[in-house]
């Protein structure tokens, strides 16, 4: 699983302390010296992560606030780094899941990320869109029901797809629509909550989940467990070289 983090600074020797102890964890470090770019960036992209120099980067402390107010990074894990000028009170309030003081200490940021890489992990999985081909139905608020097919789907949505253009009255953005598939896996289980619809475009749809029934939520989660280790299968079979792979006769 590759788990992508923004580092904002400008303090060379804590790029150099943070890549070091984030490689080990497989944490990829994106590098900006800028906070209105960063905050920028983080509006028109998901990051599981973010490390924030709050004190010793002009505008730090106002970055970390304004990612946390992007709804695209709301539950992102951020480790803010202070050095006197704000209080670990005010990062927490401002949206820090982490706080560190400078001048940081290698055992302590090694101790953080560590506990960090396991909740950007999580914030992965949640956000990762898995791409599928899978039918489900959903109920609109009239108590019709639309058959569509599930194109990519995470811990927390989906995107469908209907096979015609939903006409503007039968779905609007906001609407609470129950939604069911059958989980591909060896017991025959089937999928059953409620999601929000968060935008829809002619026959494309996303949505967001806000229920997942209680004995169903095992077989979803240990489904995309499945899903997430195939992904990686695939991603190692791309890297090795075709002497590395051994021919089971």
């Amino acid at each position: 699983m590759d788990l992508n983090c923004l580092l904002l600074t400008r303090d060379s020797a804590l790029l150099s302390a943070v890549r070091s102890n984030a490689s080990r964890l497989g944490i990829k470090i994106l590098l900006d010296k800028h906070a209105p770019a960063a905050v920028e960036f983080a509006a028109r992209h998901h990051l599981d992560g973010f490390i924030i120099d709050c004190d010793d980067l002009p505008e730090g402390r106002e970055a970390l606030a304004n990612i946390k107010k992007n709804p695209a990074n709301r539950f992102s894990t951020t480790l803010a780094l202070v050095n006197g000028k704000t209080s670990p009170a005010v990062a927490v309030d401002l949206g820090a899941g982490f706080v560190l003081g400078k001048p940081v200490e290698d055992g302590r940021l090694r101790a953080s990320l560590e506990l960090a890489s396991q909740k950007m992990a999580c914030e992965h999985r949640r956000y990762f869109r898995y791409e599928l081909n899978l039918p489900t139905e959903i109920r609109t608020y009239t108590g019709q029901s639309l058959q569509a097919t599930i194109r990519n789907i995470s811990a927390g949505g989906a995107a469908i797809s209907t096979t015609e253009a939903v006409p503007e009255d039968v779905l609007i953005p906001e609407d609470v629509v129950p939604i069911r598939f059958n989980l591909p896996n060896a017991k025959a289980q089937q999928f059953t909550g409620k999601a929000i619809l968060v935008w829809i475009k002619q026959d494309v749809a996303g949505l967001r989940f806000l229920h997942i029934e209680p004995e169903c939520r095992v077989g979803f989660q240990a489904w995309l467990e499945l899903l997430e280790a195939q992904l990686q299968f695939r991603a190692l079979q791309r890297k090795l070289r075709p002497s590395d792979l051994t021919e089971l006769t």
